[in-house]
């Protein structure tokens, strides 16, 4: 028997953890190289983890829940095959011996051997380290993603071990978010569907179903092939299924409030409770360090205009009724997005970061524009690349597409970096509009208000004035004042909202 243990590997970017959201596998599956056994939510993205060997699994280390620290063993393999000693997942909170320098002489001794018995990986290879030192076994770094449906699991068995389906049962939610005294008792088995396989929804939807306390073994999937969404969790939900309460998170969209974390997602709780503590980690914790951290770095400063949007609405109600654009959603986020790109190439000194290291200011002659996207998960700000090069057209799709990903929490570290200058979209909640905090490494953020219909003075082209009812919104402006002074900024807002009023200024100066 030779038992290897495969360690958390460096996501990038930074990364120093990642939390456990799914196994895939339990102890005694078999698995092949590259074979999806877990599933990760890293402080900025959801990725699935494969495996970088084959054999039979003969230990789980972490449960799911668990943070884990790169480099940490999560699961373990005996590569040969033979008749290895199960080991169950350890409970919520445990340590499993050996991990964290516990004496642990047989798992030493198994390592060890592991270790000797290790084949050597060709650099970027499934498993092997590049020059960097990394290692490339992460889905979205390095190795080809692909969209299958994930392979039922063998033996018939939903829970990975007894103790972590303990862990997430919905009663033992709660205690995560209010402890209560530990117990030793395994939950029963969830219900297994035919033939022993796993329910089919995405990472998403089975956190949907977590926080409402609803087994998916038991939802219908209408989705092809049985998957599941959160409208057959919701319709399961109503038939009086869920035991538990929770509010529903919010679906993704292209927004976010002020720049803080946006879709809370609440946690379990029972009636009478007078408090509730919610771990801080993933999105939530990224998103506060970096608020944290550009709030008492860059000094803030905000503008306001209100403008007369009526001439955008009506762009949009054209190019939605436009042949070209039928199979993308049109709205005046999609305008502003193109203002801003026109507004940039006038005053290219907006789109810039503040070098501390060096004493320089970096003016970037390249508009990665940044969409602020609440998500189940949290405030993440996926951006555009190279957003000022292309028609409305492509910014139309790449808009959709960047809020599908975000949705179905598949974005990846590298599409949230590299950012120049964002745009958040509070109208979409009702709000006017508010001071966003720039998001970290760019010079401005653009906060868009909501668009209503409201009174507004007209004057004709003979000077005459009267008052109808227009389509008004707000832009609020926030902009890093070491670099960006009041006329610079005065001037870039003025411009993007003179093209919201005007959409056919962009022609002039695009």
């Amino acid at each position: 028997m030779a038992v290897k243990e495969f360690k958390l590997p460096d996501p990038g970017e930074g990364l120093t953890e990642a939390d456990i959201v799914t196994w895939n596998v339990k102890v005694g599956d078999t698995v092949k190289v590259n074979d999806i056994v877990v599933e990760i939510e890293t402080a900025k993205s959801l990725v699935e983890l494969p495996v970088p060997f084959a054999g039979t699994v003969t230990a789980l280390h972490v449960a799911e829940g668990d943070t884990v620290e790169v480099g940490t063993p999560i699961i373990s393999v005996d590569t040969v095959g033979g008749a290895a000693p199960v080991q169950d997942a350890p409970t919520a909170g445990a340590v499993e011996p050996g991990i964290e320098g516990s004496p642990a002489p047989k798992m030493a001794a198994a390592a060890a051997a592991a270790e000797a018995d290790e084949e050597v990986i060709e650099e970027g290879k499934i498993g092997g380290t590049t020059s960097t030192g990394r290692t490339a076994v992460l889905v979205g770094y390095g190795v080809k993603q692909t969209e299958a449906v994930r392979r039922p699991r063998k033996g018939g068995a939903t829970a990975v071990a007894p103790a972590v389906q303990a862990k997430f049962t919905p009663a033992a939610q709660e205690s995560r978010v209010a402890p209560a005294a530990p117990s030793c008792a395994p939950a029963p088995a969830a219900p297994v569907r035919e033939g022993g396989a796993r329910a089919l929804a995405k990472p998403p939807v089975r956190k949907y179903a977590k926080d409402l306390g609803v087994d998916l073994n038991a939802v219908s999937g209408s989705g092809e092939g049985g998957i599941i969404s959160r409208a057959d969790v919701d319709a399961h939900a109503a038939n009086g299924s869920a035991p538990t309460e929770a509010a529903a998170p919010a679906t993704a969209q292209p927004s976010a409030a002020m720049g803080a974390p946006a879709a809370y997602q609440a946690p379990v709780f029972t009636r009478g409770e007078r408090e509730t503590r919610v771990p801080i980690k993933g999105v939530r914790k990224m998103t506060a360090q970096a608020m944290v951290g550009s709030a008492f770095t860059a000094p803030h400063v905000t503008e306001w205009v209100t403008i007369d949007a009526t001439a955008t609405m009506e762009l949009v109600d054209r190019l939605k009724k436009d042949r070209e654009f039928k199979d993308v959603k049109v709205t005046p986020l999609l305008v502003l997005a193109k203002a801003m790109a026109v507004a940039i190439r006038r005053h290219p000194e907006i789109n810039a970061t503040w070098d501390e290291a060096a004493q320089e200011i970096v003016v970037k002659h390249y508009v990665n524009l940044g969409i602020a996207a609440a998500t189940p998960r949290g405030l993440i700000v996926p951006n555009i690349k190279d957003a000022d090069q292309m028609s409305m057209l492509q910014l139309a799709e790449a808009i959709g597409a960047l809020t599908a990903t975000a949705r179905e929490g598949r974005t990846q570290p590298a599409d949230m970096s590299g950012g120049t200058i964002t745009i958040t979209n509070v109208g979409v909640f009702g709000v006017d509009t508010g001071t966003p905090i720039i998001n970290p490494g760019e010079s401005a953020i653009m906060a868009f208000g909501a668009i209503r219909r409201q009174p507004w003075v007209v004057t004709a082209a003979d000077g005459t004035e009267t008052i109808e009812p227009r389509w008004v919104t707000q832009l609020a402006l926030s902009f890093d004042h070491r670099l960006v002074d009041g006329e610079l900024g005065s001037k870039f807002i003025a411009d993007v909202g003179a093209i919201l009023a005007d959409p056919a200024r962009g022609l002039v100066w695009g």
